[in-house]
C-alpha cells in the first residue's frame, strides 16, 4: 500500500465527529477512503445514519500538514500502519459493528489462537500468581495471550507470556508513542519482540478515560476468549467480558476469596454465567476444539473430499465402528507413532469424522498423552 493510499486512511481517521461506526458506514456505500473524501455534502448525507454534521466536517477536512506529520512519524518509529484493507489487519475486528478504520501496530500481528487475560489494576498477590500460573501455560500450547498494558493483572499477564517465550498482544488506550502507565516503558519495548502493541489512536494521544471502552473492544475482538482473574463491581473488565459476549466469545472467571473486594466481579460473573477457571485445562477446552476445526476446515477446503474416507455408514456395513473411547483414543496414539501428523492426515487414517478425532486429541492431550505441535501437528508426548 503507497503513502498516498494511507494518506487518506489518516486522513478519515482524523475527521471530527464522525466515529469509527461511521466510517464503516461510508467505507461500505463507497469503497475507499479516497472517494469518501471527494464526495459531494448530498451524497454523504444520503448514507444511513450520517448526520449533516459528519458530513460536513467531512467535505471540510483540509489538515493534510497533521496527517503528513503522522505518517513521518510511523516511518521514524518503525510503526506500521494497518488499514482496513491490509492483509495483515486481523479479520475478526472486520466483523466489528465499529471497526478500527486503522491500527498502529510496532510488532507483528497474526492470525493465531489468543485468550484475553485481563483484571484488576489493583491486582492481589493471589491475582498475580494465578495469572501467571494461566499465561505460561497458555502459552506452553501455543495460545496468545493479549491484555491491555494497565497496571496489576494486565502487566502480569504480558510479562508472564514473555518469561514463558510465549506471544503476548497489548492494546493501548493511547497513542503507540505513549507510555502508560509509566512504569511500563521496559514492558511496553519488550512486546514487540515477540508479539506487538496495538492501538487505533493516533500519535501523542493521551491515555483519557474514554477511549479505554473503546480499547476493550479491540482486546475482546482479537481473542478466542477473555479470561477475568480479579475484577472489582465497577472494573473496566467487565465491559471487556460484556464485549466478548456481544462477539460471540468465551468468558472465563477465575474465582478468589469471598472476603475480597477485587473477586466481586468474578463472581458476578460466575452467577451470570461464565465458565469458572480452576486450571488452564478449564479454558483449552473450550477452545482448543474450536482452533483445531478452524484449522480442519481451511485445509479440507484447500484438498476437497477425501475418496479414500470412509463415511460411518461404510463403516458400520463393514464389521461395525470402533466402540468405546479408550479404544479410539488408542487407535489415534497408534497412528501417530514415532512422528508428528497433521489433524487431517489422522481423520484419513482412522476413518474417524472430523469432530470426533478433535475431541479425542483434547481428551488426550489432556492426559498428558500426546502434544500439539506449530503446524496443527500432534506427537506423543514421552516421544518430544
Amino acid at each position: 500500500m503507497d503513502d498516498q493510499e494511507l494518506r487518506h486512511w489518516i486522513a478519515l481517521r482524523f475527521v471530527e465527529d464522525l466515529g469509527c461506526a461511521g466510517c464503516r458506514r461510508l467505507l461500505d456505500h463507497f469503497g475507499s477512503p479516497r472517494d469518501i473524501l471527494a464526495a459531494p455534502e448530498t451524497e454523504l448525507r444520503r448514507v444511513s445514519r450520517i448526520s449533516g454534521k459528519a458530513a460536513e466536517a467531512v467535505r471540510r477536512f483540509s489538515d493534510w500538514k497533521r496527517v503528513d506529520e503522522e505518517l513521518e512519524d510511523a516511518a521514524r518509529s518503525g510503526v506500521s500502519l494497518l488499514p482496513m484493507t491490509h492483509p495483515d489487519y486481523p479479520g475478526e475486528l472486520r466483523h466489528l459493528p465499529d471497526p478500527p478504520p486503522l491500527l498502529y501496530v510496532r510488532g507483528t500481528l497474526r492470525e493465531e489462537p489468543a485468550v484475553a487475560v485481563v483484571g484488576s489494576r489493583r491486582a492481589t498477590v493471589y491475582g498475580k500468581f494465578m495469572t501467571d500460573r494461566l499465561v505460561r501455560e497458555l502459552a506452553r500450547h501455543g495460545i496468545a495471550v493479549v491484555s491491555g498494558l494497565a497496571r496489576g493483572i494486565d502487566t502480569a499477564a504480558h510479562w508472564g507470556a514473555l518469561r514463558a517465550k510465549g506471544r503476548t498482544v497489548a492494546v493501548l488506550g493511547s497513542g503507540i508513542d505513549v507510555v502508560y502507565p509509566r512504569e511500563n516503558g521496559e514492558l511496553m519495548e519488550r512486546i514487540p519482540e515477540s508479539g506487538a502493541v496495538v492501538t487505533e489512536f493516533p500519535f501523542r494521544t493521551p491515555p483519557l478515560a474514554l477511549n479505554f471502552p473503546a480499547r476493550n473492544r479491540i482486546i475482546s475482538g482479537l481473542s478466542m476468549g477473555v479470561a477475568v482473574v480479579e475484577a472489582g463491581e465497577k472494573s473496566g473488565s467487565l465491559i471487556t467480558a460484556r464485549l466478548a459476549l456481544e462477539q460471540g466469545k468465551e468468558v472465563f472467571a477465575v474465582p478468589g476469596s469471598i472476603d475480597s473486594p477485587v473477586s466481586r466481579g468474578t463472581h458476578r460473573l460466575l452467577r451470570q454465567g461464565a465458565k469458572l477457571v480452576e486450571s488452564v485445562h478449564d479454558i483449552l477446552e473450550e477452545i482448543f476444539p474450536r482452533v483445531l476445526f478452524s484449522e480442519v476446515e481451511k485445509q479440507s477446503a484447500r484438498m476437497g473430499p477425501d475418496p479414500a474416507a470412509l463415511s460411518r455408514e461404510e463403516r458400520r456395513s463393514g464389521g461395525g465402528e470402533i466402540g468405546e473411547t479408550g479404544e479410539r483414543e488408542a487407535a489415534l496414539l497408534r497412528i501417530l507413532g514415532d512422528r508428528p501428523v497433521q489433524v487431517d492426515e489422522m481423520i484419513r487414517a482412522s476413518g474417524l469424522d472430523s469432530k470426533e478425532v478433535l475431541s479425542l486429541l483434547l481428551s488426550l492431550e489432556l492426559q498428558g498423552l500426546v502434544r500439539q505441535l506449530p503446524g496443527k501437528q500432534f506427537v506423543l508426548k514421552e516421544r518430544t
